[in-house]
């Protein structure tokens, strides 16, 4: 029985994995994974002959704590949420891995069961270091530049091949010595691994620790026998790697050079141009004006819009375009933001209808015929010179062509560069105008003007 439940549990995996692939849908399936995770629960308990004291005690403890961080937390602090959930999924393995060693299925631990046992503890080490330094540096408690020093590379080459030799080792003698072992170096090598990635970079970062957590449990899986801990572990790694890979192809980037470029550092490669001419600054009244006389709006939206909390307001304005005979649509950049899919979570929670959000492929063939761009607190995504300047370390990324529209307005509180460190010659186009100031307070602004 408990097996047969194990199995429709892991159906409801793929079925709210597969409605994930959906706004409109990605709501029913976190609810069908999440009954699929109870149904697993409730079985597994069923059939473990545990004291049910503790793992009450301790479902109860989580159940609080994961309350009240879904109402306390933000939209802005959802990207280190989600690095705290991968650091907790990977160091969750690494207990299941180091407990399978102290006291073994069975009474005694095959080679079958050594291999993944070590593969959980050396996964979920690396996953949660490197998730806690990314939560550290999109918390902005420590600095989000890549941090690089020589013999860096060295040092991580030195530490995998000791993970690799502890592994060999750990499987003639079962030893705990070589498990001790393999978190300390493990923990050191996550470190090492994120470290060097620069901010601009973190939403490849989550998307891979993501999927790390996901193989860490799969192998956890594997240790003690768990038919649906094994299929949810590969789903997790397998969507995450997936992810990873349309991150990369977003930045026109591959995954090594993601991970050990250091971009944003200061030898990272190219500096660009110098950028020349002057912002021309705009007032709510006067881009009132344009708005007003616009048959075609595209929003742009960008970390800054989650900084200010503008989702809501930007739904306002754009429902009184629409209402004015203005055609509205919202240009979703795959690393808008600091996470996989900020964005979309953002226009998500104001209720933005989804027809309306649309991809760079779908919107710049357009973007010449386009009145208004509305850039709104992105930078990075929009700059023209990962289009036209081979020296810039934004060439090739594909963005969204805002500068080709016939206005082009960007809501930002000064001119400085995104979190890539790039200058961005946008904001000099001479269809550019600079609407400078807090992003909420001036869509409030334009939506009082057309209420008015």
């Amino acid at each position: 029985m408990q097996e047969f439940v194990y199995i429709i549990a892991s159906v409801l995996f793929i079925l709210g994995l597969k409605r994930l692939g959906s706004a409109g849908t990605a709501r029913q399936g976190n609810m069908l994974s999440a009954c699929g995770m109870g149904l697993a629960v409730v079985a597994t308990l069923v059939g473990s002959g545990f004291s049910w004291i503790w793992i009450l005690l301790g479902i109860a403890i989580g159940s609080a704590i994961g309350a009240v961080a879904a109402k306390k937390v933000p939209m802005t602090g959802m990207p280190e949420m989600v690095a705290l959930f991968n650091g907790s999924g990977g160091i969750a393995s690494l207990f299941v891995g180091w407990a399978s060693q102290v006291n073994p299925p069975g009474g005694q631990l095959t080679v079958a069961q050594a291999i993944p046992l070590y593969l959980a503890v050396v996964i979920g080490g690396v996953t949660f270091t490197g998730s806690m330094i990314a939560y550290l540096k999109l918390s902005e408690k420590i600095d989000g530049k890549p941090v690089q020093f020589k013999g860096q590379q060295i040092i991580s080459i030195a530490l995998l091949g000791a993970l690799l030799a502890g592994g060999l080792l750990f499987t003639f003698n079962f030893s705990g010595v070589w498990i001790v072992l393999a978190v300390l170096l493990s923990f050191a090598f996550g470190v090492m691994v994120v470290i060097p990635i620069g901010g601009a970079d973190m939403p490849v970062v989550i998307a891979l620790l993501n999927s790390y957590s996901g193989l860490a449990a799969c192998a956890a899986g594997f240790i003690i026998s768990n038919t649906v801990l094994i299929v949810a572990g590969a789903l997790v790694g397998a969507s995450g790697l997936i992810l990873t890979g349309i991150m990369c192809k977003a930045m026109n980037r591959s995954l090594s050079n993601v991970l050990f470029s250091g971009f944003g550092s200061a030898d990272a490669g190219g500096a660009g141009k110098d950028v020349e001419g002057e912002a021309k600054p705009i007032s709510a009244d006067d881009t009132y004006y344009i708005l007003e006389s616009a048959s075609s709006v595209v929003f742009v939206p960008g970390y800054g819009m989650a900084v200010a909390q503008a989702q809501h307001a930007v739904k306002e304005l754009g429902a009184l375009l629409e209402a004015n005979g203005c055609e509205v649509s919202f240009a979703i950049h795959p690393v808008a933001g600091r996470m996989p899919g900020h964005m979309n979570v953002l226009l998500a929670e104001a209720d933005v209808p989804y027809e309306q959000l649309v991809e760079p492929d779908d919107v710049n063939p357009n973007m010449a015929a386009t009145d208004v761009a509305i850039v709104i607190g992105a930078n990075d995504v929009v700059n023209p010179a990962a289009r036209t300047d081979e020296t810039s370390p934004l060439w090739g990324m594909p963005i969204i062509n805002v500068d080709l529209a016939k206005t082009c307005i960007v809501l930002k509180r000064s001119l400085r560069p995104g979190y890539a460190g790039v200058e961005n010659p946008l904001f000099f186009c001479e269809n550019t105008r600079m609407l400078l100031g807090d992003a909420k307070a001036s869509v409030q602004a334009l939506v009082t003007a057309f209420k008015e």
